[in-house]
């Protein structure tokens, strides 16, 4: 009886690693750093890709061009990246498809202890900002700016650009009057007691967009999606099911703090608040709200930020449910 039992639990655990390696492979290229390992690393503990029949390898990489450069030369299916700028590959031949991510987007935050109350109060003033010229949460914010208070930001503060750590580490020794931030060092930097003036969402509403519209999204290459019928909306449902686990579950996170880099319980808490904050709606991307979106983009930013890409090319978004 009991050699009988054995033999029949060998013989399952064998079929269950066949039938794990007959599953397709899904590799995903990411910033080794990036917040989307968070949910990542709940995919791959959890095996949600097994439940949705795929297999999640991740490759990380230490920059984002890297990942770029990797789902291009086919040495990864998947990355993660604004949909403007898919939509600007998409628009210059490239067969890349996005499936929806995350809508976490930045803020301007001031000091502990200003006095200012509007972008209005920028004004004369210099304000950090991660990045470019063309980073989206600058560009929605002047074009708020514009719309509820007719100032130019642009032409009526000074700005300092630089890479996120610095902009982090220059605002919390005060040297600026207001900073746009990546939305994780925001989290952090709210958690060190700088307060929010106005967000990047609280702006889009203003200007008519749709803050519902994700911003981040993974993208394939549509021809490895036709190879794979139904992987997208497979890897969709994964996605899904790690957000649904780690807003359901505090015990969850605790697989991914060390990756959260977070120096205290308070930043930890808005890291966690943020990122979930950012979970965008079921369904697939709405095609006309992310046009409204990449109108503005275009008007604000030109053909230097989105390229050919004046509409929302045919065949962007995948028809996920």
């Amino acid at each position: 009886m009991f050699v009988r039992l054995t033999t029949t639990l060998c013989a399952m655990a064998l079929a269950g690693s066949a039938w794990a390696q007959d599953l397709p492979v899904v590799r995903l290229a990411t910033l080794k750093i990036g917040t989307v390992n968070w949910e990542l690393t709940t995919i791959t503990e959890n095996g949600l890709d097994e439940k949705h029949g795929f297999k999640l390898e991740v490759q990380p990489y230490a920059d984002n061009a890297a990942t770029r450069i990797a789902v291009e030369g086919d040495e990864a299916d998947v990355a993660v990246a604004d949909w403007i700028w898919v939509a600007r590959q998409r628009a210059e031949g490239k067969d890349y498809v996005v499936v929806p991510y995350s809508k976490a987007v930045g803020s301007l935050v001031v000091p502990e202890g200003s006095t200012a109350e509007t972008l209005k109060d920028m004004v004369g003033g210099k304000i950090g900002i991660a990045g470019g010229p063309l980073d989206k949460s600058w560009l929605i914010l002047r074009a708020f700016a514009q719309k509820e208070h007719g100032i130019d930001l642009k032409a009526e503060t000074e700005q300092v650009f630089g890479a996120p750590p610095l902009i982090f580490k220059s605002a919390l020794s005060g040297d600026y009057a207001g900073a746009i931030n990546f939305w994780h060092f925001l989290a952090k930097m709210k958690a060190s007691g700088m307060r929010e003036l106005v967000s990047v969402e609280t702006a889009a509403q203003a200007l008519g967009l749709d803050p519902d519209t994700p911003l981040l999204g993974y993208y394939f290459k549509e021809s490895f999606l036709a190879e794979h019928p139904g992987i997208a909306q497979a890897f969709y449902e994964a996605s899904r099911d790690a957000k649904d686990l780690l807003a359901d579950d505090p015990a969850a996170w605790e697989a991914v703090r060390g990756q959260m880099n977070a120096s205290d319980d308070a930043q930890f808490e808005t890291l966690r608040a943020d990122w979930l904050a950012g979970t965008p709606e079921r369904g697939p991307v709405d095609a006309e709200a992310a046009g409204k979106l990449l109108t503005l983009m275009a008007d604000l930013g030109g053909e230097e930020l989105v390229g050919k890409a004046t509409s929302v090319p045919d065949g962007l978004f995948a028809d996920v449910k």
